[in-house]
């Protein structure tokens, strides 16, 4: 600070005080967080950034002020100068960074009263959320809100530093880009000197760091925001900020490796936590098969089993027609969980509802045998058989799912998580990373009666598989790989196409004519014919990976300002009504109900 306020000048901040600065003159500036009144002293808890102190007032050092002291109220803003004393035997905070110290003020200027706020502002508030986004300069100065910003800080600026010293460029790419089909929808920006036509938001820097590749910049990296209208969820923003990283003359294990390298730096950086490499590596056909997921948590170990075998020839009707129709049966053994009781195998049931499910069968393990309504259906020989494949002990549960494999896979995997959850398998304190790779290049659209591709159309397939475009496109496998880390996707990227012929092959298998593919990506075709390097590349969630990295529940607890579920912002009330003046000058003409008819 170059001025001072009201004749004061911070010389420093609340939290860093200790024991050293002992009889030391200090100006401080910040917000009362609360105020006590002991009759002959006043204390006064002062919050900035840094964190908190306490403020004693007496009238034998305050003088005058110690009067203005009593109408202090909670979030006063305030400058104190006074003097750094050691706490009195018995009255040391150890709950408190500075709760070995005080400052006996001498000086007290109010910079600014304030309103009883509507909630405390402290941390763990509850309160309800909408509360919390509407007054969000409030939830702000909460010390855990504050913390998670300066985590997010620290792990932008890790990532700067260390792609800086492995020699990658930060390049931005534009805002207004045009709209291309495929993924969410995306946000369009209408344009007044071009009527009739849009510009859209980018739902990712996709095309322009693939261009930047052909352009010869070789290491790329942006922090860029993306937006994506899309239905939104906890883990979910309309605009949310990703690292976006491309190379040239690269191969997926060089990628991985590096980018492996680069989590762990910003760990140790921002955390001080050491991460172990290289990351497992899973197939996402093994993904799917042993966890019924393409992001498994891999803290605790409850895998799906398949029983198929064990159970086709038995007279359990409903497995039997479920295998038979090309279905599977699999289950999991949730240990120690043989206790539960009808009801709450009853809720796990409706659980698996959700996911498709049309039933969950179940086996109590006991030391005196089993206790299941399927057990009549099989013989003893098969029900043992069962158990040694289930490893079941003397206590637990097993439960089954028989279905189409897809359900299979998103019930129980969804009933894994549910069961580590409800039992606490789950080490909070764990950091489990993985790369999933190996991910199919295609799925097929049973609605839309077309292949999509599984994660962009830029995708490279494997180079043994490139016959099978033409043949069996279902069996394609593409150069991908996501970044798990406890069951949340962090990040997700892949070796692109560079060759026209390849990229031109690929729009026509996801349904684009040729006219098409040249009025899109006709800029990208063309490219490849002057020299397209082979490149390949990743993005990270960085919202996603603050919110891991600081135990929070959701994105919205590490964006400053961020949207409802609803895509709306409490604060400055977003989206809103525009002015017939500016729809003119658009050419735009509102056909649905509006505030502005």
């Amino acid at each position: 600070m170059s001025e001072s306020i009201y004749g004061l000048k911070r010389t420093h901040s609340c939290g860093e005080l200790t024991v050293k600065n002992e009889n030391e003159k200090v100006i401080l500036m910040g917000w009362a967080q609360r105020r006590r009144d002991h009759g002959g002293l006043i204390f006064v808890d002062l919050r900035d950034r840094s964190g908190f102190v306490q403020v004693v007032f007496s009238p034998e050092i305050s003088g005058a002020f110690f009067q203005k002291a009593e109408s202090v109220r909670s979030e006063f803003v305030l400058a104190v100068a006074g003097t750094v004393r050691i706490r009195p035997e018995g009255t040391i905070n150890p709950n408190m960074a500075t709760g070995e110290v005080e400052v006996y003020a001498h000086e007290l200027r109010i910079l600014n009263a304030a309103k009883t706020p509507p909630f405390y502002i402290e941390d763990n508030v509850d309160v309800d959320e909408t509360l919390r986004l509407k007054y969000r300069y409030l939830d702000l100065r909460r010390p855990e809100m504050q913390q998670a910003l300066i985590t997010r800080h620290k792990t932008t600026l890790a990532v700067r530093n260390y792609l800086d010293q492995k020699g990658f460029l930060e390049i931005e790419t534009p805002m207004l880009a045009n709209s291309t089909p495929e993924g969410a929808r995306d946000y369009l920006v209408p344009s007044r000197v071009h009527p009739g036509e849009f510009y859209a938001l980018p739902q990712s820097p996709q095309q322009f760091k693939q261009i930047l590749m052909v352009s010869g910049m070789e290491k790329y990296f942006q922090i860029v925001r993306c937006f994506r209208d899309e239905d939104l969820r906890a883990d979910r923003q309309p605009e949310f900020t990703q690292l976006d990283i491309e190379m040239s003359f690269i191969e997926r294990d060089d990628i991985l490796g590096i980018m492996e390298e680069m989590v762990a730096y910003i760990f140790d950086c921002v955390l001080g936590k050491k991460i172990t490499t290289p990351f497992p590596r899973i197939s996402y056909e093994d993904a799917i098969n042993q966890y019924g997921s393409d992001k498994p948590d891999l803290r605790f170990d409850i895998p799906l089993v398949d029983i198929g075998e064990l159970v086709k020839d038995s007279g359990f009707k409903v497995f039997a027609d479920v295998l038979s129709s090309g279905g599977q049966v699999k289950g999991i053994n949730a240990p120690g969980c043989g206790h539960y009781s009808r009801k709450e195998l009853d809720d796990l049931t409706t659980y698996c509802a959700i996911f498709g499910a049309k039933g969950l069968a179940w086996i109590i393990v006991s030391e005196d045998g089993v206790k299941s309504p399927i057990a009549k259906f099989f013989t003893p020989e098969q029900f043992n058989r069962i158990l040694d494949r289930m490893h079941a002990q003397p206590g637990d549960l097993l439960l089954f799912v028989a279905d189409q494999p897809a359900v299979v896979a998103d019930s129980l995997g969804h009933l894994r998580q549910e069961i580590a959850k409800r039992e606490n398998l789950i080490d909070e304190n764990a950091l489990n990373f993985a790369w999933v790779i190996d991910f199919p290049l295609l799925e097929y659209d049973g609605e839309e009666n077309r292949w999509v591709a599984m994660h962009h159309m830029f995708t490279s397939p494997r180079d043994e598989d490139l016959g099978l475009l033409a043949t069996d496109p279902g069996k394609v496998k593409a150069k991908a790989y996501d970044m798990i880390l406890n069951g949340v996707e962090v990040g997700g990227g892949s070796i692109r196409i560079h060759r026209r012929d390849i990229q031109e092959q690929l729009f026509s298998l996801v349904g684009f004519s040729p006219e098409e593919a040249r009025e899109k990506f006709g800029f990208m075709l063309e490219a490849f014919e002057y020299g397209a390097p082979p490149h390949g590349g990743i993005a990270f969630g960085i919202d996603r990976l603050v919110m891991l990295m600081t135990k929070k529940d959701s994105i919205r607890d590490v964006i400053a300002f961020p949207k409802t579920q609803s895509a709306t912002d409490l604060m400055i009330q977003a989206p809103g009504p525009v002015a017939h003046k500016q729809l003119r000058e658009l050419h735009i003409k509102l056909d649905v109900l509006s505030k502005n008819k």
